[in-house]
């Protein structure tokens, strides 16, 4: 079941009143198959409370010109959401944010959409001619892509933890040189050292590189004699 001719003509005929207002994303949308009620709803928004009310003169007045008879009103005091039954067609004037808030596009995005041109060649009126769907379907498109970063920035999180973790259980051990001096980053020689992660060969080598520590130390040193004569010297057993 779709909607019949004459429907259809009205609903263009309400369409294109909203549109000389200047009315936004008008939409009609083809719900014969879901409600016995009505064949079409048309939908449009205002940017204000006053053009709200100015489309909704606009449309009843193109509406009885076409031979309709006066419809049943709601919603008028508000100027927020003003709803205009024809019987065959339903014309919901929304302030643009109760058309956000309430999202009859996603609401019937099953329902195809009917065709609408704008006379005044102005295509900002339209809100699309593909169908409803589409609005519904651009934010669930959006949704994917947004739980799709969640979960990329969740993966690096890990990663980052895995690698500290792996970091802290790692061996350390601290670098002396052969004269006994605590070896840092190169800017002093007394400070704490770097600590290295080692494995049993390069621990090994460490061993045997401590060894000259305990020869006779050179005398730009501190002179002659042994590293255990001079104040202050690392001595290995």
């Amino acid at each position: 079941m779709t909607a019949t001719d004459e429907a259809l003509r009205l609903a263009r005929v309400a369409a294109q009143a909203a549109a000389d207002k200047l009315a936004k994303d008008i939409l009609l949308v083809d719900v014969s198959d879901r409600l016995a009620i009505t064949d079409v709803f048309v939908i449009v928004t205002g940017a204000n409370e006053r053009q709200v009310g100015a489309i909704v003169d606009s449309i009843e007045e193109k509406m009885r010109e076409a031979g309709t008879r006066p419809p049943r009103r709601e919603g008028e005091r508000d100027g927020r959401w003003v709803l205009l039954d024809f019987v065959d067609v339903v014309v919901h004037v929304q302030h643009a944010e109760e058309r956000v808030f309430y999202a009859l596009d996603r609401l019937w995005k099953d329902c195809p959409a009917i065709p609408f041109v704008d006379v005044s060649g102005d295509p900002s009126s339209v809100a699309g001619t593909s169908g409803a769907g589409d609005a519904g379907t651009a934010d669930n498109n959006a949704d994917v892509s947004n739980d799709r970063a969640g979960l990329a920035d969740d993966t690096l999180l890990l990663d980052d933890e895995l690698a500290d973790a792996e970091l802290e259980s790692a061996p350390f051990t601290t670098h002396i040189d052969p004269v006994g001096d605590l070896v840092s980053d190169g800017t002093a020689p007394d400070t704490v050292a770097h600590q290295l992660p080692l494995d049993s060969g390069e621990l090994d080598a460490e061993v045997a590189a401590l060894e000259p520590a305990n020869a006779e130390l050179p005398e730009q040193h501190g002179g002659a004699g042994s590293a255990g004569d001079r104040p202050g010297a690392v001595t290995l057993p």
